[in-house]
């Protein structure tokens, strides 16, 4: 099973890196998706299947929703129509089809090997994963909720477009 968390961690840094270097914003969320993906594969590998859960449902579900949804907000304008041919060209989703095709593969042969724990790890227990959160970390999760808040907030203020205000008419 070291090969599938090598192969997984490989896919994990080559997205991510993808994710900073391109230059349109909905390439480099498909990257982010991808590279979600491969963390949720790494945590299970690892004996933290809960994580893995959680990993794929939060990030790589609500959250990208989140962040397609700003992006989809900040690109408002004249060219909105040629921007989404665009960004519907197969081309640009042949590297996260190929990443993500590669971590499926990974998926079914972890799945599929029958021995009980896959790297020799314990798993980890939900009891245990929210006595850590809210117990030492809670300040830790509250502080980072409060990052995300601010980003958010701080994007819609970035991404405003001031309208200068309407003369009334006088009858």
């Amino acid at each position: 099973m070291n090969a599938t968390f090598y192969i997984a961690a490989a896919v994990a840094v080559f997205s991510t890196g993808m994710v900073v270097t391109r230059a349109n914003a909905v390439h480099s969320l498909l990257y982010l998706v991808v590279s979600m993906l491969s963390l949720a594969l790494v945590f299970f590998v690892l004996g933290a299947p809960l994580i893995a859960a959680l990993e794929v449902v939060v990030y790589a579900g609500a959250i990208m929703v989140l962040f397609v949804f700003v992006v989809m907000m900040l690109n408002l304008g004249g060219r909105i129509a040629a921007q989404e041919r665009a960004w519907l060209n197969p081309r640009a989703w042949r590297g996260p089809a190929a990443l993500s095709a590669i971590l499926f593969a990974e998926l079914l042969y972890v799945l599929g090997a029958s021995s009980g724990a896959l790297t020799g790890a314990e798993p980890v227990q939900p009891k245990e994963i929210g006595r850590a959160l809210f117990g030492p970390y809670m300040l830790a999760v509250e502080l980072a909720s409060m990052l995300l808040l601010a980003g958010l907030v701080g994007a819609f203020a970035l991404a405003r477009r001031d309208v200068p205000p309407r003369k009334e008419r006088n009858p």
